[in-house]
C-alpha cells in the first residue's frame, strides 16, 4: 500500500519505470543445439516455464562478430567487426570503431534501467587499444575477465575498474563467481528495474569443469546424426572435400571432447539456476524475461569437422533460444525464422527503450506473446571472413562466404565463387549439395535475395529480409 501511494503521488512517469519487466540474458559459450534436455534448471525452470525458438541463428558463427551483433542489432557487414582479432576483428575493433558508444547496454541504462555486463565481454578484451580496468559506457555493474577467462581458474577480473586475481581454489571456479555476483546485483535492485547480461564461458573449450562435475556424463558420446563423418562429400566446395574421414581415435577425441564440454555447462546449469533461485526469493520471477541462449554453436564430429565453428551448416548456425517472462506461454514452441540481431531490439520494445535508427533487428516481442503479425522475415543472413591473423584463425579452413537460410533452403556463396545449396525439408542434415543441378531460376532469386541482404543497412533490412 505505501508502495502504491507513493507511486501514485509520483506521477505516472515513475509508475511506468517502477512497472517495467527486470531482462536477464543468459548467453553461453559456443553451445550447439540439442543438448538442453541434460542441464535439469534449463530444462525445468526454462524450457518447461517458458517458450523455445527452433529456428533461430546466429548472424556469424564466430564468438566476436555474433556478439558484436547481438550488442548492437546489426548485421557483420554493418557493424565491421569481421573476426575474433585485429585489425579486422576482436575487441580492438570495436572499441576504435567507437560502436561502445551506442549498445544494448546504453539503450537500457537510458531508457532508466540499472545494467550489468558479468562474464565474457568481446574477445581479446581490453586489447591494446585501452586500459585493462577500462569499463565501457552504459554499464552500472562491470565484472569482466581481463586473463584466462577460458580456463575458468585462475583468472584476473576487472571489476567495475578494479583488478582482481582468482585463484585456483573450488570457489573460484568462473561460473560460480558470476553467479554469486548475479545474485547480489538481483538483491541490491530494491524495485529499481535490471537488465542483466551474464555471459559464461561453459562450454568453450578447453571446458573445464567445475571439481564437483568433473566426473558428469562418463559414457557420454557425441551425437551420431546422419552428418557425423559425412560419408560422401564428393559434391561440396573444396575445403570440405579435402577434409579426411574421422578415424577411429578421432572419433575417440570427439567424445572425450563432447563429455568436457557437457560437464561444464553444468556450472552454466548451476548458474541459471542461481538466478531463478534469487529472482523467486526476492519476489521479482514473475516480473522478470530471462533469455538463454549462445553466441554460436559447435562442430562435433558433423561434416568430418573434428571440432570448430565459423562454417554456414546448421550445426554451426542454429543455437538455442529459450525465453520465460510475463505474459509468455510454458512449454511453447516458436518457428518462425529468427537471428541474434533481434535480441536487442527485443529487449528495447520490453524495457520501453529506444533503439537508434542503425538497428537492424526485428522485435520478437509479438512472437514471445503468442501474435505473430501477418508477414513475417523470410530470410536470414550469415556472413564469415578469415582473419588476416592465421595464428587465430578458426579450426576449419572456411573460405570467407556468404549464406541466406530461409524456410526451405541455404544458400552459400563463397568468395572462391563455389556454392552450395540445400533442400531443408528434404536434407535437413544437409548431405547433398543441390547447387550443381538445381533450377537456375531457383539459384537465381536465391542470389538476389542474398543480395539484398548483404547491402542492407539500417531500417532497408527488415525490407531485405522480406523478400521471396
Amino acid at each position: 500500500m505505501c508502495l502504491l501511494l507513493l507511486l501514485l503521488a509520483a506521477g505516472p512517469a515513475m509508475a511506468e519505470v517502477e512497472s517495467r519487466p527486470n531482462i536477464v540474458l543468459v548467453m553461453a559459450d559456443d553451445l550447439e543445439s540439442g543438448t538442453l534436455p541434460y542441464f535439469p534448471n534449463i530444462t525445468r525452470q526454462l524450457v518447461q516455464q517458458g517458450t523455445s525458438f527452433d529456428r533461430y541463428f546466429v548472424t556469424n558463427s564466430w564468438c566476436c562478430p555474433s556478439r558484436s551483433s547481438i550488442l548492437r542489432s546489426q548485421y557483420v557487414h554493418s557493424h565491421g567487426v569481421w573476426t575474433n582479432t585485429p585489425p579486422e576483428g576482436g575487441f580492438d575493433r570495436f572499441h576504435t570503431g567507437d560502436l561502445e558508444r551506442s549498445t544494448i547496454g546504453t539503450w537500457m541504462k537510458q531508457a532508466g534501467y540499472r545494467t550489468a555486463l558479468m562474464g565474457k565481454y568481446l574477445n581479446h578484451y581490453p586489447g591494446g587499444s585501452a586500459e585493462e580496468t577500462f569499463v565501457p559506457p552504459g554499464w552500472d555493474e562491470w565484472d569482466v575477465p581481463t586473463r584466462r577467462l577460458y580456463e575458468e581458474y585462475d583468472y584476473r577480473l576487472n571489476e567495475n575498474g578494479s583488478l582482481y586475481d582468482y585463484g585456483l581454489s573450488d570457489r573460484a571456479y568462473l561460473s560460480d563467481v558470476l553467479a554469486e555476483k548475479a545474485r547480489g546485483f538481483i538483491a541490491g535492485s530494491k524495485g529499481e528495474p535490471f537488465f542483466l547480461y551474464l555471459a559464461p564461458i561453459g562450454p568453450h573449450n578447453p571446458a573445464n569443469p567445475a571439481v564437483r562435475h568433473a566426473n558428469a556424463f562418463p559414457g557420454a558420446i557425441a551425437p551420431r546424426t546422419p552428418s557425423f563423418n559425412q560419408e560422401d562429400v564428393s559434391a561440396e566446395p573444396q575445403w570440405l572435400r579435402e577434409r579426411p574421414s574421422l578415424d577411429e581415435a578421432t572419433i575417440g577425441e570427439v567424445d572425450e571432447r563432447y563429455r568436457a564440454r557437457m560437464r561444464s555447462m553444468l556450472g552454466v546449469d548451476d548458474l541459471v539456476g542461481a538466478v531463478v533461485d534469487e529472482l523467486r526469493r526476492t519476489g521479482q520471477l514473475d516480473n522478470t524475461y530471462i533469455f538463454f541462449t549462445s553466441d554460436n554453436g559447435f562442430h562435433l564430429g558433423t561434416h568430418r569437422l573434428k571440432q570448430g565453428k565459423t562454417t554456414p551448416f546448421e550445426e554451426a548456425i542454429k543455437v538455442p533460444l529459450v525465453v520465460r517472462g510475463p505474459g509468455i506461454k510454458a512449454g511453447a514452441t516458436v518457428s518462425q525464422l529468427s537471428s541474434s540481431v533481434d535480441l536487442a531490439t527485443t529487449f528495447a520494445e520490453l524495457g520501453g527503450a529506444a533503439a537508434p535508427p542503425f538497428a537492424e533487428g526485428r522485435s520478437l516481442v509479438p512472437l514471445l506473446k503468442g501474435k505473430p503479425p501477418a508477414v513475417w522475415r523470410r530470410n536470414i543472413l550469415v556472413e564469415f571472413t578469415r582473419p588476416t591473423d592465421q595464428s587465430s584463425a578458426a579450426q576449419t579452413p572456411v573460405p570467407p562466404y556468404r549464406a541466406l537460410r530461409t524456410d526451405q533452403y541455404k544458400y552459400v556463396l563463397y568468395a572462391t565463387g563455389e556454392t552450395q545449396l540445400y533442400d531443408l525439408r528434404a536434407d535437413p542434415y544437409e548431405l547433398r549439395n543441390l547447387a550443381a543441378t538445381a533450377d537456375p531460376a531457383l539459384l537465381g532469386g536465391l542470389r538476389q535475395r542474398l543480395d539484398a541482404m548483404v547491402t542492407c543497412s539500417g531500417p532497408t533490412c527488415r525490407q531485405a529480409d522480406l523478400r521471396q
